[in-house]
């Protein structure tokens, strides 16, 4: 989806205008994609442009930082502050906001201790990352020939730049064979996660989504749909599933702060119910709450 430039990008504690915001082409990340981020979404609410759940993600890009030993030099709440500040500075009423931390130009070679901790944020307009038709038609999804790799190889629960190499060979490769997206197994062949994306299956009245241990991002938007689902009554199991759970499941959907909430019509070509009466319900609550209208979460949206 193409960037839309907005006015301004805060890089190292300050505003600096869009066009400036530019980094060394010897920048060490670029190189060995030790980085961290995030991907936030902004809405319009009858009380202005409100980011949803800003706080918790800030808290996991300081944690994926200190997974990849990055000392970031601001906290949480200086993160959630410059991010609302670049929000309103957009002048936009929606939007995604990207935080990144990166390593900066100082060293070439794996080690960073030479190397500057730069931080920046930046929003622009961003649609449906899945399509416009995600929840009411689904998207179809291909199981890929990537492996999702494992907490001994690369760490799953660090939103690590490098560790989108992985998703990206997987994503490439379903939008080849004419997919919409692609769903990434573990090396013991059970569903980790989407390439962007945490995974729910639906069989009657029960929700599943698998483990942290299987190679899954803890996801924020998952854990939403977590709450929302119980607030609704419905049981949510974090269990285990395998390829051939995703086959004979009665609904599938994807959730992400890029995705929302999208169904899933079929699954290497077995075609599975959609739009599924529970994904429609999860997908409109998340509409409205994330827009500030659902009073009961309204401690998630914050008003820039």
């Amino acid at each position: 989806m193409p960037i839309e430039p907005t006015k301004s990008i805060w890089m190292n504690g300050e505003m600096i205008p869009w066009e400036d915001a530019q980094i060394h082409v010897l920048t060490h990340t670029l190189h060995y994609g030790m980085g961290v981020f995030e991907g936030i979404r902004a809405y319009e609410t009858s009380n202005g442009p409100a980011i949803f759940r800003l706080r918790e993600h800030m808290d996991r890009m300081l944690n994926s930082a200190k997974i990849l030993l990055m000392p970031l030099p601001y906290t949480s709440e200086e993160l959630q502050d410059a991010a609302k500040q670049v929000v309103r500075d957009s002048g936009l009423d929606s939007c995604y906001v990207r935080p990144i931390a990166y390593y900066g130009y100082g060293e070439m070679g794996l080690a960073t201790s030479s190397c500057t901790v730069d931080v920046a944020i930046a929003c622009w307009p961003w649609g449906a990352y899945l399509g416009e038709d995600a929840v009411t038609k689904g998207v179809r999804m291909k199981i890929s020939s990537w492996a999702r790799h494992d907490h001994n190889i690369m760490p799953p629960a660090s939103k690590t730049t490098g560790n989108y190499v992985n998703s990206t060979l997987a994503k490439m490769e379903a939008i080849r064979a004419g997919y919409d997206e692609a769903i990434m197994l573990n090396r013991d062949g059970l569903v980790a996660e989407c390439t962007g994306e945490n995974l729910f299956v639906v069989k009657g009245e029960t929700l599943y989504t698998p483990p942290l241990v299987s190679g899954a991002l803890e996801g924020i938007t998952q854990d939403t749909v977590m709450t929302f689902a119980r607030d609704l009554g419905y049981e949510v199991k974090v269990e285990g599933l395998a390829r051939s759970d995703l086959f004979i499941a009665d609904e599938i959907f994807v959730v992400g702060t890029a995705a929302e909430v999208s169904a899933v019509n079929s699954v290497d070509d077995r075609e599975i119910l959609c739009p599924g009466p529970i994904t429609q319900k999860i997908a409109s609550l998340y509409a409205d709450t994330v827009r500030g209208k659902k009073e009961e979460y309204a401690h998630w949206c914050e008003v820039v």
